[in-house]
């Protein structure tokens, strides 16, 4: 591409039924001409044409008021005011002409002259224009065609060319730094390193050491890759190249080759510079897996990545970003030293990184006295920025729709929920009999979850329908945690089963409600033994991948192991969730009577906020979480 893209410039695409909108358009102008011709043409004044010894006739009769004479045309107007044409010659004047008809001088001197100089133009336009103008039209439609034709035709050759888009260190708007992303720490750190480079190379080349010529954003969705890859170009003030790992791939074998190239000739061009690949998985994974063969367009593509960021001609002042979520599926040669020397991991928020974050979407949006973010930040774990950002977004919207002018906290308290679980559902409207099995079963859960000693407190009961669930129990831990243990596992596998005890107790039958909490605990059963080595009979062992697909960058099928430790696996996520069904029964027979309080408490109010559903607890002996 020899001409690189403006900044924030797309590449044109054509529109569909881009030629019969043309030749619709082409008949509705030819109209509008028509037309116009027409009404311009159609109007004028038609006199009637008399010869000369007729004119010299009637000026003798004293009945001619005024002549026109208008080149050789001469226009006469009687007395009535009525008008007729005629012509003279050419090689003698028209009182000459009269004079040898017999009109007499007197006579003539009582007629009005008028002589009018007709221009060569105006006559040619007038004469010529009703040719000319069909003629240009259909030239200019013959023109567009062709030009619409060839356009199409281009396209055939700047189907290799780069579709990357430019951001401009200049352009303010668009301009993103460090400020702009709060947390990840370490991440910054590592990357402001690049950003010296790219201002001040000299320092570092001094002294031996080579720039960085690729690093790799990795983290859950939403953790700020992108983001961040936007803060090093403005930090650095270069330009910023940036297109998504999908748009190298087409049907065609070749073409993403051809737009790798492409885009680091541009590149290269206005070095320093950086180019930021987004999902890079979509063309670098693990090549030889058997999938789309050997020859296949996405690892033509990556294998023209590879050589140009490290083969003959290596990239002085280039630098490539890329971002991914899942960095295990990247083939060992994308990631390999000399090619992303770098990887930097994005964790999830922790509370004072949430507080930051929440400050920062904060900006611009009017909130009131008593907005609390620390307490937003503590009742948010396990939110990315992304959800952060929706968090704040659906409090300003909760906000505007109730007609007030500033965002409470309240509003963000709502926001959280509906972030996490949807958007209440008030019109869902239950049974009697419906709405008494959905306050046991979540009474069954917070119940579990509050006596449970590894079981996270409670926050939050209600039987109000918001997303897909019926009523929802919202449980938060006390603080940030890493790490999982056995125990927590098993208490959240009671937990998630209690709701569907609590039905069987109490109505002596289960309904369809707890299908989503069967399938949590047995998948939560199931990677405790096959992921985590947590079975007492199969023991450490790892039978299954974290991505179910690749494994050290090979490829694995999924359930690489025979039938007969198949059925042990079967026999040990069985043996697992009887367990805690067992306990979930125990627990709700031991606190029968607070169960049948709390279930009729949500009967009457609906929802249960932390610290009516704690009052509760205190009054029938069990000790809050919180309070301990």
């Amino acid at each position: 591409m020899n001409d690189p893209l403006k900044p924030g410039e797309k590449t044109p695409q054509k529109k569909k039924g881009g030629f019969f909108n043309l030749i619709v358009t082409a008949l509705l102008v030819f109209m509008l001409i028509s037309a116009l011709y027409s009404l311009i043409f159609g109007n004028v004044k038609k006199t009637d044409e008399i010869p000369l010894s007729q004119i010299a006739q009637l000026i003798s009769q004293e009945q001619v008021k005024k002549i026109t004479v208008e080149g050789e045309k001469i226009i006469v107007t009687f007395l009535d005011d009525t008008q007729k044409r005629s012509k003279k010659e050419a090689e003698s004047s028209l009182s000459e002409t009269l004079s040898n008809y017999g009109v007499s001088k007197e006579l003539l001197n009582k007629v009005e002259f008028e002589i009018k100089n007709q221009t060569g133009l105006g006559y040619f336009l007038l004469n010529a224009l009703p040719i000319i103008l069909p003629i240009a039209f259909i030239l200019l439609f013959l023109w567009i065609i062709s030009r619409q034709m060839r356009g199409t035709g281009m396209q055939v050759f700047s189907f290799g060319q780069s579709r990357a888009r430019i951001t401009d260190p200049n352009d303010k708007s668009q301009r993103v730094t460090f400020k702009d992303v709060a947390g990840v720490k370490e991440a910054k750190e590592e990357l402001k390193e690049i950003v010296d480079f790219l201002r001040n190379p000299k320092k570092f080349l001094d002294i031996g050491a080579r720039i960085p010529k690729g690093v790799i954003l990795t983290g859950a969705p939403g953790t700020g890759k992108t983001l961040l890859a936007r803060a090093v170009a403005g930090e650095a003030g270069v330009p910023f190249f940036h297109l998504s790992g999908s748009e190298f791939v087409e049907m065609f074998v070749g073409v993403g080759a051809s737009r790798v190239r492409d885009l680091f000739k541009m590149a290269k061009k206005v070095a320093p510079a950086i180019v930021f690949v987004d999902e890079i998985d979509a063309v670098g994974r693990v090549r030889g897996t058997g999938y789309g063969g050997g020859n296949d367009e996405r690892e033509q593509t990556l294998n023209q990545i590879l050589v140009e960021m490290d083969g003959f001609e290596p990239n002085e002042k280039l630098i490539v970003m890329a971002a991914t979520n899942r960095p295990d599926v990247l083939d060992p040669a994308l990631l390999r030293p000399g090619r992303f020397d770098r990887r930097v991991i994005l964790d999830l928020p922790d509370r004072n990184d949430r507080e930051e974050i929440l400050k920062i979407h904060g900006r611009g949006k009017p909130l009131g006295e008593d907005v609390n973010l620390k307490i937003v930040a503590e009742r948010t774990p396990g939110f990315s920025g992304a959800d952060l950002y929706s968090l704040m977004n659906e409090g300003a919207i909760l906000a505007a729709r109730e007609a007030r002018k500033k965002v409470s906290q309240f509003d963000l308290i709502r926001a959280i929920e509906k972030v996490m679980l949807g958007p209440e559902r008030r019109s869902h409207l239950f049974s009697l009999e419906e709405k008494k099995i959905t306050a046991y079963h979540e009474a069954g859960h917070a119940l579990a979850a509050s006596v449970l000693k590894y079981s996270d407190p409670v926050h939050k009961v209600s039987i109000v329908a918001r997303g897909h669930a019926g009523g929802y129990t919202l449980k938060l831990p006390l603080e940030d945690r890493r790490l999982q243990s056995r125990r927590e596992f098993l208490d959240d596998i009671v937990v998630s089963l209690s709701g569907y005890a609590a039905e069987q107790m109490i109505f002596g039958d289960v309904t369809t409600g707890p299908s989503s909490d069967l399938q949590v605990a047995t998948a939560l059963a199931r990677d405790m033994v096959t992921k985590y080595g947590m079975s007492e009979g199969l023991g450490a062992v790892a039978l299954e991948s974290t991505g179910g697909r690749i494994l050290f960058g090979a490829g694995v099928r999924e359930g690489e192991y025979s039938e007969a430790v198949a059925a042990r696996i079967d026999a040990e996520v069985s043996k697992i969730v009887s367990e805690a069904m067992v306990r979930a029964e125990e627990i709700l027979k031991k606190h029968k009577k607070i169960l049948n309080v709390i279930a009729q408490r949500l009967i009457e109010t609906e929802t249960l906020e932390q610290e009516e559903f704690e009052k509760l607890l205190v009054v029938h002996g069990i000790e809050p979480k919180r309070a301990k």
